[in-house]
């Protein structure tokens, strides 16, 4: 009997496997474990070499949530690399400006870029390798050239002449001759490879001992050099999506007071695996909470490419947005119900909610004032039209339903160990770089709503609720499945899809990641200007016909894309004696090696 067909090989083997969204960032994550780093080494080195390669999706200024297992650990830990609000952004401050809502592009929705502190701490305290040995080749792409993926250059083409005129320094990093840049010529960026190189110099002059260059690399981004330039840049005025200029709020003192750090997961048990996720800072939880819901909806007996499958996946993900909208938020400020909201009791309850029609409401659970906080919500969601560059991710629109908005890596060595992250933030297109450092910083702050009482209001010196969600799955306390993908308040949606086809389908990787995908529009999208699309469904065209013909008659409102547009994930795992790994062929550039 032939296997199915899928468009690249189920990658198995025993030493080692990577999956990334590029190519380049891949074959350096096998190089440092070939060269003998394990596998949180080898993110480390992937990670920042996706900060070069995919600049449009993230960048040195951006963040870093992962999910991360030792061989042997009695759990995984989460690693936040989540920024906070700057202490000056307040609510107040913001609506003084006649602002309604967080602008999506410029110097105001700037947080804290976190993602450097938070691949030092996780080679600190889970790698083996030196600074030099995991930035090297970020700083030999970044000093040396690298190719363009087509979607870097469709980027920055609307963009040219607001760099021009409004954001100069970024028009010195990203436009060659004052035009975008040549697809077919390697590109490079100097400043950052001289930005990282100074890091490096600084972290070595502090002698020959490992932790002791991690300790003095993250003090010269959070309280030396870095951190100065940036508190600089930040108080000129530039252009953003108010179509008016502001100065902006982040400050050096922000840096300083910032560092990563190490949290427990959530966790629910699922079919004999156990799914672990960040925290409700994230909307990773909301997974969880889907997964309690489809326990009991009968979802594994259901064809996978079939209405009913895909009919009640999205209906229960609906109940999930709603919860999202009105509970989550950073735990540190606010109460998240999560007990309740993770309760067998309370998914016995929802689960009754799931009809045999798509439903048009954004319903939360009745626990407090959550219904009058979504009528607040859906009152202001999408009123504001951004002006220039725009808003949310993508930030110049408009653009695909495929385009995703951040990256995604997997890894997992000989020993076992295993990591899952969803790097984002600094993107080119959302912020001016920072003259000095070559890059920009994160504009994830866009996420928060300017009301009280809310919780996700803006308030400083918290986290916002992102939707960067990174998966890591154990069976019987070990390492078994890494999996993430980019794509905003899809990523849920992609991530699920795939899980469920493997444990209930018994699809194989690579074959659950090529079947046909789809997404729901039914959420507050988190991006500014924060749209609502009740009903809208987006799949792709390689779904059957009677598939696509039934969710209408259920009453979907349909769109239909391509065959090959919707979802980035990648997966690495371990089961049956083999390390495996697959990536998506989506946009042509994600994959996944072993040997």
């Amino acid at each position: 009997m032939q296997p199915p067909f899928t468009t690249r090989p189920d990658i198995r083997g025993t030493f080692g496997v990577v999956a990334t969204t590029h190519w380049l960032a891949t074959q350096t994550g096998m190089a440092v474990l070939e060269r003998g780093g394990n596998a949180f080494d080898a993110a480390a080195a992937a990670g920042f070499v996706l900060q070069i390669v995919e600049p449009h999706l993230n960048g040195p200024g951006g963040e870093l949530p992962a999910i991360v297992c030792r061989a042997g650990a009695d759990a995984p830990e989460v690693i936040c690399g989540q920024g906070p609000f700057p202490a000056d952004a307040t609510v107040e401050r913001l609506t003084a400006m006649g602002l309604r809502q967080m602008p999506g592009t410029g110097l105001l929705p700037a947080v804290v870029p976190g993602a450097f502190d938070g691949w030092m701490l996780l080679l600190r305290d889970y790698g083996t390798l030196t600074p030099r040995d995991v930035l090297s080749y970020a700083i030999s792409y970044a000093e040396h050239g690298f190719p363009l993926v087509p979607r870097i250059v469709s980027t920055i083409i609307p963009a040219v002449d607001y760099f021009k005129t409004e954001w100069p320094s970024s028009g010195e990093v990203w436009l060659a001759n004052g035009k975008a840049p040549n697809p077919n010529r390697p590109f490079r960026t100097p400043a950052i490879a001289e930005t990282y190189k100074r890091i490096l110099a600084e972290a070595e002059a502090a002698g020959s001992d490992r932790i002791r260059q991690i300790e003095a690399a993250r003090r010269a981004f959070y309280k030396g050099f870095v951190a100065e330039a940036i508190d600089r840049f930040y108080q000129t005025e530039l252009m953003d999506s108010t179509g008016a200029r502001h100065r902006g709020l982040l400050s050096g003192d922000d840096l300083a007071h910032y560092a990563a750090r190490v949290e427990k997961p959530l966790s629910v048990d699922y079919h004999g695996l156990t799914v672990h996720k960040i925290g409700p800072w994230s909307q990773g939880p909301m997974l969880l909470q889907t997964l309690r819901l489809l326990e009991r909806t009968g979802i594994a007996t259901m064809d996978p490419l079939g209405p009913d499958f895909v009919h009640t996946l999205v209906e229960a993900l609906k109940l999930g947005f709603a919860d999202r909208e009105v509970f989550y938020g950073d735990p540190d400020a606010v109460d998240v119900p999560m007990e309740t909201l993770l309760s067998a009791g309370y998914a016995d309850t929802r689960a009754k909610l799931i009809g045999g029609r798509a439903s048009m409401e954004l319903a939360p659970g009745d626990i407090g004032d959550a219904r009058e906080r979504m009528r607040r919500v859906l009152a202001i969601a999408g009123k504001e039209k951004p002006v220039g560059p725009g808003g949310g991710e993508p930030t110049f629109a408009p653009l695909p339903v495929e385009w995703g908005d951040t990256v995604h890596l997997d890894v997992v060595d000989a020993a076992g160990n295993m990591i899952s992250a969803t790097p984002s933030g600094g993107w080119l297109q959302g912020s001016p770089v920072v003259p000095g450092l070559g890059f920009p910083i994160s504009t994830r702050g866009q996420m928060c709503w300017l009301e009280h009482g809310h919780p996700t209001t803006l308030r400083p010196r918290t986290r916002p609720r992102i939707t960067l969600s990174p998966t890591l799955v154990t069976r019987d306390g070990k390492p078994f499945l890494a999996i993430g993908t980019p794509g905003g308040d899809q990523q849920e949606q992609w991530i699920l899809t795939v899980f469920l086809r493997l444990v209930h389908h018994r699809m194989g990787l690579q074959q659950a990641i090529d079947a046909p995908m789809f997404t729901s529009k039914h959420a507050v999208q988190s991006f500014h200007p924060r749209p609502f699309e009740p009903g809208r469904l987006i799949v792709e065209d390689r779904y059957p016909a009677a598939t696509r013909a039934e969710l209408e008659r259920r009453g979907h409102l349909l769109t239909v894309e391509g065959p090959w547009a919707l979802g980035r994930i990648c997966a690495a795992g371990q089961w049956d004696g083999f390390l495996r790994a697959a990536a998506t062929p989506r946009l042509m550039q994600a994959y996944a090696v072993g040997r």
